[in-house]
């Protein structure tokens, strides 16, 4: 159990300011590293935590919050990984040059919950819009056998984890489509997270109910790729937009304990 102290404090350099970072939140979806990295991240990503500043230590953290040295080794492991942190031999870790612009996440855990997937379908709107109406003006023939294939992929699908992987493939290649590498990156960076959880809608669902869902998501990749194949932009918008429109409906009514079919979907 985290005991929930006075917030966690550290020199910014040796010798330099003290670091105040909030307290450590206690949460579901996160162990203690996982939260310990996302706090450590947000403090980066908004600049409380400017490049050269020195991490607490091990020892400080432990203190400070009751967690073992494996847990606070854990997190600072995964930081380094993610480029948000580098040690110095005798003087402890700091944050490197760049960090606040590599600190960005949006991990699997946290898509868990229902207004979690709304936020991150929220957010992809007008980001998948933009990628379908440039997909219609550059698309090439490769292009469209890639999209076409993903399609096939989830027609011939016949559990979630195929379907997912089919789907995340379909979103992938709209995003090459556009013939902006950026947008492919940032759709490479997301993965399966461009996925609404399909578990989470899915949950306790028979395979009757995974067809129906997986027929309804097709369709709406379909409008999407017909309109790209037809090379008319205003109409691949519309699809893609609303494609986004009826997941969200989708969640929102099992926010409100409403059935599926009351969203139209």
């Amino acid at each position: 159990m985290l005991r929930r102290s006075a917030p966690i404090s550290a020199p910014s350099q040796p010798g330099g300011a003290m670091i105040t970072l909030p307290p450590m939140r206690v949460t579901k979806a996160a162990s203690l590293a996982d939260d310990l990295v996302q706090r450590f991240e947000e403090q980066i990503e908004s600049g409380d935590m400017p490049a050269g500043s020195r991490f607490p230590t091990e020892k400080h953290i432990t203190e400070t919050f009751g967690v073992s040295r494996t847990v606070v080794r854990e997190a600072y492991s995964r930081l380094s990984a993610r480029g948000l942190l580098v040690s110095r031999r005798g003087s402890g870790a700091y944050v490197p040059d760049g960090a606040q612009y590599r600190a960005f996440q949006i991990a699997a855990d946290e898509v868990g919950e229902i207004e979690d997937v709304l936020k991150l379908l929220e957010m992809r709107m007008g980001l998948e819009a933009e990628m379908a109406d440039l997909a219609a003006r550059r698309r090439t023939d490769a292009d469209l056998a890639a999209i076409r294939d993903a399609l096939e992929a989830m027609e011939e699908s016949s559990d979630v984890d195929a379907s997912v992987a089919a789907d995340a493939a379909f979103h992938a290649a709209i995003a090459a489509a556009t013939a902006n590498s950026y947008f492919l990156r940032f759709t490479q960076f997301l993965g399966v997270r461009l996925v609404p959880s399909r578990r989470l809608y899915l949950q306790g669902s028979d395979r009757q109910r995974h067809q129906q869902y997986a027929r309804t998501i097709n369709r709406d990749h379909q409008a999407i790729y017909d309109a790209i194949l037809a090379g008319d932009p205003a109409a691949a918008r519309r699809a893609a937009r609303r494609h986004m429109e009826k997941s969200i409906a989708r969640y929102r009514a099992m926010q409100d304990g409403l059935p599926a079919e009351s969203a139209g979907a």
